[in-house]
């Protein structure tokens, strides 16, 4: 049976950029499109009430975090199989969803990320130097602590398998942008496994970019989350963030699930 392929995409003030990402998007291949307005302040609602997607409104401005929150509980909600994030503001190629979930699919993997450093020059392709040094660093440091071989961790096209989204907490994960990371080490700790494929990346004034001051903040709060991780997994302080909820989904509870599902 054909997997029900989810899209969603967290949106602030992509009204410049949403139309051109969802026209871009295969639409063969995707059940729904969901897009979750994060208080935007621009034309975002309107452009996208015009399109055939599933809106959904924060009544202010929560955070990238909150907004996935959101994106990811929807998904749930439609009965998706898979749920690809991609973000409206045309940064990363839409074209390339059936690439991204087919680890997924051929059952190799149950989160992929797309990375903007596994082929070519990500600075010739626009990434900031100071951005490009820093990405390097943690994700070093990422793949030391997790025991992964990734070429990059921080990104925002990532495909997901819908038991990783019900196994882990991450209602308990950051509001803001160190959610990425927070539901990566969530994924490490219930032992889902990784893949990533090459995606090239668009740096233009109307793409979303944290600033340097930003990215710091970011590179604080990553060495926070990996030092809360290790204590975690050493179990020195135990975390309930950190904590499977996979004993609720065993082999019988999941295929009882998908019987519902259809």
């Amino acid at each position: 049976m054909k997997p029900k392929i989810v899209v969603v995409m967290p949106a602030y003030n992509a009204g410049r950029t949403l139309r051109m990402t969802y026209e871009k998007l295969p639409k063969d291949d995707i059940y729904r499109i969901i897009l979750v307005d994060d208080g935007s302040t621009d034309a975002t609602l309107q452009v996208a009430r015009s399109l055939d997607l599933h809106v959904f409104v924060h009544n202010r401005n929560y955070g990238y975090g909150a907004n996935q929150k959101t994106c990811y509980a929807e998904a749930l909600k439609a009965a998706a199989d898979i749920i690809v994030m991609v973000h409206p503001d045309y940064q990363y190629d839409p074209t390339l969803v059936p690439e991204i979930i087919a680890p997924i699919i051929s059952g190799e993997a149950d989160l992929v990320l797309g990375s903007r450093l596994k082929i070519g020059s990500a600075i010739e392709q626009g990434m900031p130097w100071w951005k490009y040094a820093a990405n390097r660093f943690l994700t070093m440091l990422e793949n030391r602590v997790f025991r992964l071989d990734q070429t990059e961790f921080h990104t925002g096209y990532r495909a997901f398998r819908r038991e990783l989204l019900e196994a882990v907490n991450f209602s308990m994960n950051s509001d803001g942008f160190i959610f990425d990371q927070d539901i990566v080490a969530q994924a490490v700790a219930a032992q889902f496994r990784i893949a990533e494929i090459a995606v090239p990346t668009r740096y233009f004034p109307e793409a979303s970019s944290a600033s340097f001051s930003q990215s710091v903040v970011y590179g604080l709060k990553i060495l926070i989350l990996l030092s809360r991780f290790l204590l975690h997994r050493s179990g020195i302080v135990r975390s309930r963030q950190f904590e499977s909820l996979r004993a609720r989904y065993s082999p019988l509870a999941q295929e009882v699930a998908a019987t519902e599902r259809r």
